[in-house]
């Protein structure tokens, strides 16, 4: 009797993992598929308006004449400024958090809340950009305002992902260290660091390939829709492309969808090249510990 349950029991899991099976893969290629309808519309409409004077022209208002250089520079002296400040704060409280703080109800609290904000809308920190760095400390609608804000956007993620990162060295890395006579803060620069910067690298590229795709914070701190020169400075006024793109894309004429298009392809070959580095980063060092 028991036998016949079992083989019941066995033919049971067998068809729920054959229906699941059938449903993720379903699901998958549905994915799959508009993405791959995305990119033919985007490569169909955009191609033909891609080429190197767009990529060195400033905005303008004849189709012809428009380029991305602003929008391109933009975002290069954002992220120039978003990353390292994101970084080393990010790393820092990850350090802290898995490292020194004790672990009791305010810790606990605290990584709560920085799992949470992973996964608070990026308006959100818009508004809290606007408020504190526009407004209480003057900064204006400036460069440095726009990164801090997408440094604000980009940290928890850091957060966690170097947790994790920090997490997966060995505990035995950690005290043999320890047993050879280094402190604890040699032990974490020397053994626990090089240990987890493949996976905090890849994290941070990640989220940093967010921030650079990000339109709604920057829209709420100042980002310029069109602007006609570089930053200069910190304070100076600039724009993005996924700003310059939504500009684009707001005009009625038809033609501007597709110089739009051409923007978007550009865009998108930078955030997949950034997504390449981060999975070469993680398959290289990912076994070497």
């Amino acid at each position: 009797m028991s036998t016949k349950v079992n083989s019941a029991q066995i033919k049971g899991r067998v068809v729920r993992n054959k229906a699941f099976k059938s449903l993720f893969i379903a699901a998958t290629s549905i994915a799959l598929i508009f993405l791959a309808l995305l990119i033919y519309r985007i490569l169909s409409q955009g191609i033909d308006y891609l080429s190197i004077d767009f990529l060195r022209n400033y905005p303008a208002p004849y189709i012809e004449e428009a380029g991305i250089f602003a929008g391109l520079m933009g975002s290069i002296f954002l992220i120039s400024i978003t990353a390292p400040v994101s970084i080393i704060l990010g790393v820092s409280t990850a350090l802290y958090l898995e490292e020194y703080a004790k672990q009791n109800r305010f810790t606990r609290f605290i990584q709560v809340n920085v799992q949470n904000l992973a996964g608070v809308p990026s308006i959100v920190f818009g508004l809290l950009g606007l408020t504190f760095f526009v407004y209480i400390l003057e900064l204006g609608y400036s460069l440095i305002a726009g990164a801090l804000t997408m440094s604000l956007l980009v940290l928890p993620v850091i957060v966690v992902a170097s947790q994790e990162a920090i997490r997966s060295v060995p505990k035995e890395l950690r005290e043999a260290s320890i047993g050879m006579g280094a402190t604890k803060w040699q032990t974490i620069w020397r053994i626990v660091l090089p240990a987890s910067i493949p996976g905090i690298l890849t994290g941070s590229i990640l989220a940093l390939s967010r921030a650079i795709g990000e339109t709604a914070p920057l829209i709420i701190v100042g980002a310029a829709a069109a602007i006609y020169t570089i930053p200069d400075s910190f304070f100076s006024k600039y724009t993005v492309m996924p700003i310059q793109i939504w500009s684009w894309t707001s005009r009625p004429q038809e033609e501007w969808q597709y110089v739009a298009a051409a923007g978007i392809i550009v865009l998108l070959i930078i955030l997949l090249c950034m997504n390449a580095i981060a999975v070469w980063i993680r398959n290289k060092f990912q076994n070497r510990f």
